[in-house]
């Protein structure tokens, strides 16, 4: 329940050897014919759940603050982010609702992130995860509110819908800062419920710089 392979046209290849990851797009990856079964789920550990359940998150949030971002991707993602926001708590508690939406939650990022890419969090992610083997939804999750912090000043009212998706109240009477801050808030306490961590203590300072090139140079 996270990465919507069933639906969109990318894939990724590892070369172990150069220790990069590729992304590749192709519209010819998307099969005539897709069974997401939850059930299929219920025997997944805890962390993996949430892990993948932050990966989905994260295509909804990049795929609705991309500059490729238009309106009917929008609508699909907001409510991919309401699924996800309110049911990765009780997924990771193996509750069969919690499940459900998470399933129908990824699946719809999905279609939409295929139309519109992703960014930057996933541009990062691939190499974190080529070199030090981070699982890709954690790195994501720990990346992801560092980089609504860094984008925030461009991404015009998207936060304020953002929090309100995430169940924030009265993001209305907020201003502008203060609904910004409340999305990133509340991307990093649903990251810290569902037991992700806070730091990366794999990264060596002395990676940074390949870390960076590889990032830049990433399809996302």
């Amino acid at each position: 329940a996270g990465t919507a392979a069933e639906v969109t046209i990318n894939y990724v290849i590892i070369d172990e050897d150069a220790r990069k990851k590729m992304v590749c797009v192709d519209p010819n990856d998307i099969p005539a014919v897709a069974i997401v079964d939850p059930e299929l789920m219920y025997s997944m550990p805890k962390g993996l759940t949430a892990a993948t359940g932050m990966d989905a998150l994260t295509h909804a949030i990049e795929g609705y603050t991309t500059q490729a971002a238009w309106e009917l991707a929008d609508t699909l993602n907001l409510k991919a982010i309401e699924l996800i926001s309110r049911s990765l708590r009780a997924a990771v508690e193996n509750d069969p609702k919690g499940r459900e939406d998470m399933a129908l939650g990824q699946y719809v990022t999905g279609m939409a992130f295929s139309n519109v890419g992703l960014g930057v969090v996933h541009g990062m992610a691939h190499p974190l995860g080529a070199f030090y083997g981070t699982p890709h939804g954690v790195a994501n999750a720990v990346l992801l509110p560092y980089v609504m912090e860094f984008n925030k000043d461009y991404t015009g009212e998207k936060y304020r819908e953002i929090a309100r998706a995430m169940g924030v109240k009265d993001v209305d009477s907020m201003t502008q800062e203060e609904y910004r801050k409340a999305a990133i808030d509340a991307v990093r306490k649903l990251s810290v419920d569902v037991g992700i961590p806070t730091k990366l203590e794999a990264i060596k300072e002395e990676d940074l710089q390949f870390l960076a090139e590889s990032a830049h140079a990433d399809a996302c």
